[in-house]
């Protein structure tokens, strides 16, 4: 199937996300979009698959222009579209998940589903059992689940945005074998992603977006730095980190044990300082996600003494916690860190400590405009959350941390973001280690955390069974710590 893009524009008022994109996705091959956050990869893929309306351009398939508002009349056409975050129903079962939306004819006969899931999972070596619920699935496993659900719909374009983030390297080997029998099969994948080497090991052709415009294209062989420029105007520079002394204890967790995720956490013996920066490795669901609720007073440990600058926090609320000094930013953003629906300036309000009935709208558009300077945010004071990359989306969510937190306790805090953002991130979170606060993060990059962090904690099985400092490991070490071969 070939798909056209032809002058395709779309602004959320002022902000131009897509500027006369034109592309070309040709059957038979994995065709990456590379581009830093914000500069229009996934509203030009949502608009391709239905999911966003286009303010002007034209759409051709097989050299024939169509027209189509909804994901359905686009999964109709053959386009379907794999989002950051699967599209799913946690309570439902694989196969109950499977099942919806198909229109296959078959009515009531979940045994020839199961039969059709089955072959297919096989066909892809996804080891899903259908009746699994998909709450317990991890990130990747959900995926093969939607990939599957797609293919049973008929679909021969294939977007992924940003797929490989937050999952395994066995699920991402494992991923990246079911794309190439794709497109063996004659099927198209594009692969959205600001990681390099996924789409320099995977992409026949790569197109990189730049601020909202097509930048530059490269057919194999790759050119790295050609990329970087196309993205960036130049390759941006590593920051030198800056190392600080620790001072006191922080936190501290004596024999603590919690439940939740796949494994919980059990019998955790940790100590975090000041000036440190810790960094969480493991494979999702390793017990990395509890340790962080459970410092920050959202989870409340089953055992064990949990202590916050030598106060013991048992029993004690989320409230007192930050009162504490401790700030959590989760993984989730639109799900647990922002409120969809709500602007900029609606959450400057909700931030205001102020206890006065009125909201101040004049002052909190002030902050907002503030925020949006110092942290570089493409948005304006009124624009919705939603309509922000993910990129922005986090850098808002830094613009609410307290000037002077103790503790600071960060879920993915560069989950899908560009090279760039990340850095820019770093810069910013390096800045309160030097007025006396510590870090804990969790990652699933582990350069990453090389990078950053003075020490990993490596979580397998609920258990933190390597703590070990980041100038006295490496990549091969830490990988084999989460295979849990220590």
């Amino acid at each position: 199937m070939w798909i056209e893009l032809r002058e395709i524009h779309k602004y959320y008022g002022p902000i131009k996300a897509n500027h006369g994109v034109n592309l070309t996705i040709e059957p038979g091959v994995i065709h990456g979009i590379l581009g830093e956050n914000g500069a229009g990869k996934t509203t030009l893929m949502k608009i391709l698959a239905g999911y966003s309306e286009k303010t002007s351009g034209t759409i051709l398939v097989d050299h024939s222009p169509v027209n189509y508002k909804t994901p359905a009349q686009a999964s109709g056409l053959g386009i379907g579209m794999l989002y950051q975050d699967p599209l799913d129903f946690p309570t439902l079962s694989v196969l109950d998940n499977f099942m919806l939306g198909q229109t296959t004819g078959i009515v009531n006969q979940k045994k020839t589903f199961r039969k059709i899931f089955q072959k297919t999972a096989n066909s892809f070596n996804f080891s899903l059992q259908p009746d699994t619920l998909v709450k317990r699935l991890a990130i990747g496993e959900r995926q093969q689940l939607e990939i599957l659900r797609l293919l049973a719909r008929g679909i021969q374009v294939l977007i992924l945005d940003e797929p490989t983030t937050g999952i395994s390297s066995l699920q991402k080997e494992t991923l990246f074998q079911a794309l190439k029998k794709l497109v063996s099969e004659g099927k198209s994948v594009i692969l959205v992603s600001h990681k390099l080497e996924d789409v320099q090991a995977l992409c026949d052709k790569i197109t990189v977006l730049r601020q909202g415009i097509i930048a530059g294209e490269m057919e194999r062989p790759f050119t790295t730095n050609t990329l970087l420029e196309m993205m960036f105007g130049e390759p941006p520079l590593l920051p030198m980190r800056t190392k600080t002394k620790t001072g006191k204890t922080i936190l501290e967790m004596n024999q603590v044990s919690a439940p939740g995720g796949r494994t919980g956490l059990k019998n955790c013996d940790i100590t975090v300082r000041q000036g440190e920066v810790v960094g969480l490795a493991g494979l999702e669901g390793s017990g990395q996600d509890v340790f962080l609720r459970t410092a920050a007073g959202t989870k409340q440990p089953s055992g064990g003494s949990l202590y916050i600058e030598g106060v013991k926090m048992n029993g004690r609320d989320y409230h007192v916690f930050k009162n504490h000094g401790v700030t959590y930013l989760p993984a989730s953003r639109i799900e647990e860190g922002l409120i969809s629906g709500l602007n900029i300036v609606e959450h400057i309000s909700l931030l205001d400590r102020q206890k006065t009935f009125f909201v101040r709208r004049r002052d909190a558009f002030q902050t907002a405009e503030k925020k949006i300077a110092e942290f570089r945010i493409k948005g304006e004071p009124d624009s919705k959350i939603e309509s922000l990359s993910g990129g922005n989306q986090q850098r808002l969510l830094l613009s609410f941390l307290p000037e002077v937190p103790v503790l600071l306790l960060l879920g993915n805090p560069t989950r899908g973001l560009d090279m760039e953002s990340v850095l820019w991130v770093w810069q910013h979170l390096q800045q309160y280690c030097e007025h006396k606060a510590c870090i804990v993060f969790s990652s699933s990059e582990l350069d990453e955390i090389l990078a950053n962090a003075d020490r990993v904690l490596v979580f397998f099985n609920g258990i933190v069974i390597k703590d070990v400092r980041t100038d006295q490991t490496d990549a091969h070490e830490l990988g084999r710590a989460i295979a849990g071969k220590t």
